[in-house]
C-alpha cells in the first residue's frame, strides 16, 4: 500500500488546506506538460490527493493502514510549518516553469490540471474474480461404488487473509497473519454423496466448494477423481441393478432409462419379458478388481399399489380372455 502522506510531503496531522497546498505545488512541478519525466509521479500525487482530500476515504485509509493524528499541538504546528516552508521553496521553481509553457494560457493550464485530477481521482471498482478450482482424489471400495455412499473429505482451501484483506502489507510491513502472501489456508470438511455404479477415474464436480473468489466473485469448484481399490476377497464379478417394470411393459415391451456413472443409458425391454430376466450392459459397471466391467440389469414385474376402477376392469377382462394355465407344469408334492 502506497504511503499517500509521504507522496504529498505531509503528515497525518495535516489539515485539508495543507494537503491542498502540497498537491498544487507538486502538480505544477510534475505535470507531464512541464516535466515529461514526472508522469508517474504526477499519477501518484493525484491518487494520493483523491484519497486524502475526501473525509470518508481518508478515514478509511488511515484506519486500514494505522495512521493516527497526534495529540500534541506542537507536532501539528511543526507539520503545518513544514508544509508552508516546502510550498515557499517551490515559488521560485514555478516562475521558471512558466517560461516553458508560454504557449498555453493560465486558464488552459488550470483546466488541464482539473481534468487530470478528475481522471486519476476516480477510484475504479474492483473487478470480481472467480476463485480457482480444487482437484482431489478419493479412494473407494468396489462395494462403495456399486451401492453408493457418503464420504467426509478434508479439503485445503485458500481464502483472502481476513487481517490485511489481501493487501499483503500493513503500515509498510508484511502482514503478520499471512506473512505478506495476502492469503490464508485452512482445512474444511465436506460431505460428498457418491452415486451408485460409479466407475474408476470418474470426476465428480461439487459446485462452489473450491477456493474463495475475490472482490465478491464466485467460489471455484471442487473436482473429485474416483479411484477404486481392488478387493481380492470380493466375489462380485460384475455390477447388478434391479429395476421394476409394469405388467404391460413386460407384455408389450418398452425402453427404460438405466442410470450409469456418466449419465443414463437406454435399455430395450423386448415383448413377453418375465420377472428375473437379465440384460447385460457391457462396460457400464465395475468388477471386483476395480476395473471396468459389465452391468447386469435384472427386471422385476411389479403391480402398482394403487389401481383405478378402469384398470381393475381391464384385468378382469384379461382374466376371461386368458386360456393358458401358467402353473400346469409345476410338480406338486
Amino acid at each position: 500500500m502506497k504511503n499517500y502522506y509521504s507522496i504529498l510531503g505531509v503528515t497525518p496531522d495535516s489539515s485539508n488546506a495543507e494537503i491542498k497546498l502540497a498537491y498544487r505545488k507538486l502538480a505544477r512541478k510534475y505535470h507531464p506538460d512541464v516535466n515529461p519525466q514526472g508522469a508517474e509521479m504526477f499519477k501518484d500525487i493525484s491518487e494520493a490527493y483523491a484519497t486524502l482530500s475526501d473525509a470518508k476515504k481518508r478515514l478509511q485509509y488511515d484506519t486500514i493502514n494505522g495512521f493516527f493524528k497526534s495529540n500534541t499541538k506542537t507536532e501539528q504546528k511543526t507539520s503545518a510549518k513544514k508544509a508552508q516552508s516546502e510550498y515557499k521553496k517551490t515559488q521560485t521553481t514555478e516562475k521558471k516553469t512558466h517560461s516553458d509553457i508560454n504557449k498555453k494560457t493560465k486558464e488552459e493550464f488550470s483546466k488541464k490540471i482539473n481534468e487530470m485530477f478528475e481522471e486519476f481521482g476516480k477510484k475504479s471498482k474492483p473487478v470480481p474474480k472467480r476463485g480457482t478450482d480444487i482437484y482431489e482424489e478419493i479412494t473407494l471400495t468396489v462395494n462403495d461404488c456399486i451401492t453408493g455412499c457418503e464420504r467426509i473429505i478434508n479439503v485445503l482451501h485458500t481464502a483472502q487473509c481476513p487481517h490485511c484483506k489481501g493487501r499483503k502489507f500493513i503500515n509498510g510491513t508484511k502482514c503478520p497473519k499471512c506473512n505478506g502472501t495476502g492469503e490464508k489456508s485452512e482445512h474444511r470438511k465436506i460431505t460428498v454423496k457418491i452415486p451408485q455404479n460409479i466407475k474408476n477415474g470418474t470426476k465428480l464436480r461439487i459446485p462452489q466448494e473450491g477456493n474463495t473468489g475475490e472482490n465478491g466473485g464466485k467460489n471455484g469448484d471442487l473436482y473429485l477423481k474416483i479411484k477404486i481399490e481392488p478387493d481380492k476377497n470380493s466375489k462380485i464379478e460384475n455390477m447388478t441393478y434391479n429395476v421394476p417394470i409394469s405388467p404391460y411393459e413386460a407384455v408389450l415391451g418398452c425402453n427404460i432409462s438405466i442410470p450409469v456413472s456418466d449419465g443414463n443409458i437406454s435399455l430395450k425391454i423386448p415383448p413377453k419379458t418375465h420377472t428375473g430376466q437379465k440384460f447385460r450392459l457391457a462396460g457400464q459397471g465395475v468388477n471386483k478388481n476395480g476395473k471396468s466391467g459389465d452391468l447386469i440389469v435384472i427386471v422385476h414385474i411389479e403391480i402398482p399399489s394403487v389401481l383405478s376402477d378402469d384398470e381393475i376392469k381391464l384385468y378382469e377382462k384379461l382374466k376371461k380372455l386368458s386360456s393358458q394355465n401358467i402353473r400346469e407344469n409345476i410338480w406338486l408334492k
